[in-house]
């Protein structure tokens, strides 16, 4: 079938409030007549500022894997795990689901999202000949994972308050979380900057 985008036509979708305005073909942004917010056909500097979140995550992924996440003082002594450590520890005492858990959220949900959209920016940014459905696929399912980027997080959280509370221990955060903190953040940032848009303009006017 022949594409056309929206911005072929001269349409535009607000962000905010979601109505359909248009905007001459000539124009890159005006106001939005319902909402007064600033519209434009595609998000200015997308990509430019999504891989620069991008790259920032991918740097943060490496120390918030090696750098330990908590520190545990018991009367037995003091010891730092990792995040590998803590599921190796979780798998050994018997918790494996648990284990899987945060196996899942600590390291292949924020890879995996890594990986994804550096698919996309390369793919809008080199002009890759990639199905255009098949990278829409891919960014909702960045969308889907996203949920549960913050996952371990919680996880340490209630760790952290149930070993408290039963004065077992003292937990002291390390590094490594604060680190997987700004990973989570960072990715975050670097989704929502990206247009998803972008994807079917290379083949406007194409058959597909």
């Amino acid at each position: 079938m022949n594409t056309r985008t929206g911005k072929s036509v001269g349409l535009v979708l607000c962000n905010r409030c979601r109505n359909i305005s248009r905007l001459g073909i000539e124009l890159h942004e005006a106001i939005c007549p319902v909402c007064h917010g600033r519209i434009a056909f595609r998000k200015p500097a997308s990509i430019s500022r999504s891989l620069a979140f991008l790259i920032s995550a991918a740097i943060l992924y490496i120390p918030a894997n090696l750098l330990p996440v908590m520190t545990m003082t018991t009367a037995f002594g003091t010891e730092s795990d990792t995040i590998i450590r803590g599921v190796v520890v979780l798998a050994n005492s018997g918790s494996w689901p648990l284990a899987a858990l945060v196996f899942f959220a600590s390291i292949v949900v924020p890879l995996l999202k890594i990986i994804s959209l550096a698919i996309l920016i390369a793919s809008v940014r080199l002009n890759l000949k990639l199905s255009p459905l098949g990278r829409t696929k891919i960014y909702r399912l960045v969308e889907f994972i996203g949920r549960w980027s913050m996952l371990d997080i919680y996880v340490v959280t209630l760790l952290v308050g149930l070993v408290q509370i039963q004065s077992l221990a003292t937990i002291t955060p390390e590094g490594g979380i604060m680190a997987f903190g700004a990973v989570v953040v960072l990715s975050m940032l670097s989704a929502s900057s990206f247009d998803p848009r972008l994807i079917w303009d290379s083949v406007e006017g194409n058959h597909v």
